[in-house]
């Protein structure tokens, strides 16, 4: 009897102690779900699924109200005591029609979209695996609202509201990726992140400056990469998944494998991807302008201008890219929480291929132009405490560490003189991060950054014939870059259907910069800046009913001039050379934009987004002289001199529309859309259209679930550009365009039908097979330097364990 006694004591207590782990599962297959968030606002609190679809909950025990949520289902909201009854086991339903997603980092502070005013899009790591992007840049564009330029295969450059480049700030992990020397054309940095490593990424569309500072003017990219998990059942939990992938349009061959192991207070999650991406092939049908059937090699100590057997192979553009990652975590009780997260990126080098489209003197102008590896490593450890004391409810330490390396080498057709130009970035940043519910329904968040930039830059000129190496010039002055900044965010929850938040920032900036005259006659050789910023904002989210939502947003945003902008030496175009201007100041963004949505019962949802963006101070290129020139000698060709400069204002509109409509039978369409129209302004006062307002573009999507199988026809599609609505600068850039009826460039409309498939063989494993551009269409996105792909036949084995 007292065996008995004692056997159902052990069972109540482990009754008791499991009671505090909540399983989440697929309504429809009952299978785990990972990365759901469990969130309660009042009090804050919030836990999140590890494989197993398990999270510990014990610190909402008594919670009113629990918010169960994540992209892609319908969100359950409950109280604390309902999920005892229920034995801690919820299950959702498949569902895209919700007004309310995910928990947020892209605001940096955990946040649902419910409190954020700001337009903010998610996409899913279930999405990035059924789509298989070949790059990080390609799977921003999934999104349908991220136009993405492209100078060559290995790259990719975000396009957000009419600004791209340094004027959009990319993070990882919550840590700021832009360095002092993102510039202002294109850039391809993003493709250093891993989309198999990536958990979750978020766009915030709009100014974030308040939350990241300097950059932040169109938008906000939010990279957040594997968290380790722990195991909650007192076993060790051991998951993990590997990818084999093969392209057909540019024979690629990508494999991918990532493991965790989770103990109690202890996890880590090992992280290690490989691309090889042979020459790309563009499409059959399409314009002429875009073939350059021929390429130039070095056969015996000549150049040698090759006619290509297939003319619709882009030479060169083949490259290869390795990734790994290490991360680990250890809880030692409820309320601390620490991570360390080690990232190294590595790309081999890679022709930049519209430089090899320029002409001269009737034949090819470059026999050699492409990046060296692009390296980036970054070594990452934040501390959090819950500490619910009168400073604060959550603290965030982070301390990051970044190194970037990046060349450029080039050489003109039949000159033995092969020029490198290799730069180096150490970042170094910290941040704390604190959150404070001051009463139920008002939080404050706020914090202090710093942040600094150490940036090394030299020249080689070497001598392919003899061997030689001598000093070249730099393309960046030895130089270093810091910002120190304070920040606060208010959310008030006015009552259950308004939330009203505000933000102000100070920020202070400083730049040292020492220039080598060796090479040029630069009047100056030293420069220092030392100013300040101020930016703030204020927005509100109404929700009327369960089915509607409304949010406004005003807010400022700024860009600190970097030492791509005071420093650069380089040829923007041909028969033009950038010089550095000393005398710059930051420039300043002003935007409001509203957004509405709407659902219908539990099949449509529609939603429209507004916003206008004013731009002054604008740091743009201009006319320019040294002193006292207009022109100078450079890369042997007399040169018209330029700079950036602050000389000018630029405005973006537009609007953002989309809608999801959930058919019978397993059948599903959704449709983005996207126009924006810029302007900026001319040296004669006169207008021009912005180069980085990209024109009408969208995605449409017909889809199909059922059981195991997934199913997905789509199409991308881009409006015409005419000569009359390109941007001065882009005008003469034959060598990206097409040319009209005129003779005048401008870039075609175009579109792509594509289908994917994805199908669940066991529990474990899945297949995924598509074709892309199934009427292999020869396209060139808005600006790009490289066509599409052309028909591509996609094949992938993922399997999880």
């Amino acid at each position: 009897m007292i065996k008995y006694i004692y056997t159902l004591l052990f069972m109540g207590v482990s009754a008791i102690g499991l009671s505090q782990t909540l399983t989440v599962l697929d309504a429809e297959n009952g299978e785990p779900l990972e990365l759901v968030t469990i969130f309660s606002e009042v009090p804050r609190a919030y836990a999140v699924t590890n494989a197993d679809g398990q999270a510990d909950i014990s610190e909402m025990k008594g919670f009113e109200k629990i918010e169960i949520q994540t992209f892609g289902y319908a969100p359950v909201i409950t109280t604390y005591q309902k999920l005892q009854v229920e034995g801690f086991k919820v299950s959702l339903e498949l569902s895209q029609m919700g007004l309310q997603e995910v928990v947020t980092s892209a605001s940096r502070w955990r946040q649902t979209s419910d409190n954020v005013p700001s337009k903010i899009t998610t996409i899913s790591q279930r999405e990035v695996a059924f789509q298989n992007p070949q790059t990080a840049a390609d799977m921003l564009s999934i999104s349908g609202q991220v136009f993405v330029q492209k100078s060559q295969q290995g790259g990719g450059s975000p396009m957000i509201r009419g600004f791209a480049t340094n004027r959009l700030l990319y993070t990882v992990d919550g840590v700021r990726m832009n360095t002092a020397i993102f510039r202002g054309g294109n850039l391809q940095n993003v493709i250093s992140l891993d989309p198999f490593a990536t958990e979750n990424t978020e766009v915030l569309f709009g100014p974030g400056s308040v939350i990241y500072g300097s950059d932040a003017i169109g938008g906000v990219m939010s990279f957040q990469t594997l968290t380790p998990q722990l195991s909650l059942d007192g076993e060790p939990l051991i998951t993990g998944s590997a990818t084999a992938r093969y392209s057909s349009a540019n024979s690629e061959k990508t494999g991918h494998f990532h493991i965790n192991v989770g103990w109690k207070k202890w996890a880590m999650v090992t992280s290690f991807s490989t691309w090889d991406f042979d020459h790309l092939r563009q499409g059959s049908n399409g314009p002429d302008d875009y073939l350059k059937p021929y390429h130039v090699n070095r056969i015996d100590s000549t150049d040698v201008i090759v006619t290509q057997d297939d003319p619709l192979l882009q030479v060169p553009t083949a490259y290869s890219q390795t990734n790994f990652m290490q991360k680990v975590r250890f809880k030692p009780n409820e309320n601390w929480n620490f991570e360390y997260g080690f990232h190294y990126s590595e790309t081999s080098s890679y022709g930049r291929y519209d430089r090899h489209n320029r002409m001269r003197n009737g034949t090819a102008r470059y026999a050699e132009w492409k990046y060296g590896p692009q390296v980036w490593m970054m070594n990452n450890l934040s501390a959090t405490h819950y500490g619910r004391n009168s400073i604060y409810d959550e603290m965030t330490i982070r301390v990051a560490q970044q190194h970037f390396e990046e060349s450029r080498i080039d050489r003109s057709l039949n000159k033995s003189d092969r020029t490198t130009n290799a730069e180096e970035v150490e970042a170094y940043s910290v941040n704390i991060d604190f959150n404070r519910e001051v009463t139920p329904g008002h939080t404050l968040f706020y914090g202090v950054e710093y942040v600094t930039n150490l940036v090394q830059s030299s020249g080689r000129i070497t001598d392919i014939t003899t061997g030689a190496e001598s000093v070249g010039p730099a393309r960046y002055p030895q130089s270093n870059w810091t910002s120190i900044a304070i920040y606060l965010n208010d959310e008030y929850h006015v009552n259950e259907h308004t939330t009203i938040q505000a933000g102000l920032r100070y920020n202070q900036y400083m730049l040292n910069a020492d220039f080598d005259t060796t090479f040029y006659p630069f009047p100056f050789t030293t420069t220092k800046l030392n100013n300040g910023a101020l930016t703030g904002s204020i927005g509100a989210v109404y929700r009327p009913s369960q089915t509607w939502v409304i949010s406004a947003n005003l807010g400022t945003a700024f860009r600190s001039p970097n030492i791509d902008d005071i420093g650069k030496v380089f040829d923007s175009e041909p028969g033009s050379v950038v010089v550095p201007n000393p005398n710059l100041e930051a420039e300043y963004a002003y935007n409001f934009d509203v957004n509405i949505a709407k659902t219908f019962g539990k099949t449509v949802r529609v939603d429209l987004g507004g916003y206008y963006t004013f731009l002054e101070n604008a740091l743009v290129r201009r006319d320019y002289q040294l002193n006292g020139l207009d022109s100078m000698m450079y890369d042997g060709m007399l040169s018209r001199v330029q700079a950036i400069q602050n000389a000018a204002e630029a405005r973006v509109y537009g609007v953002q529309a989309g809608i999801e409509i959930k058919l019978p039978a397993g059948f599903g369409f959704s449709t983005r859309v996207n126009y924006q129209k810029g302007q900026e302004e001319m040296d004669n006062g006169e207008l021009s259209p912005s180069r980085h307002a990209a024109p009408f573009f969208g995605t449409s999507r017909l889809t199909y679930t059922a059981n195991r199988l997934q199913l997905q026809l789509y199409t991308q599609y881009q409006g015409e550009q005419s000569y009359d609505n390109l941007s001065d600068s882009e005008k003469g850039k034959d060598e990206i365009y097409a040319k009209d009826d005129n003779g005048n460039n401008y870039a075609p409309s175009w579109y792509t039908l594509n289908i994917k498939a994805a199908y669940n063989v066991t529990e474990n494993m899945t297949v995924s097979a598509g074709i892309e551009n199934l009427t292999d269409q020869r396209y060139r996105p808005y600006s790009s330097g490289i066509s599409g792909a052309g028909r591509n036949f996609v094949m992938s084995v993922r399997a999880n364990f």
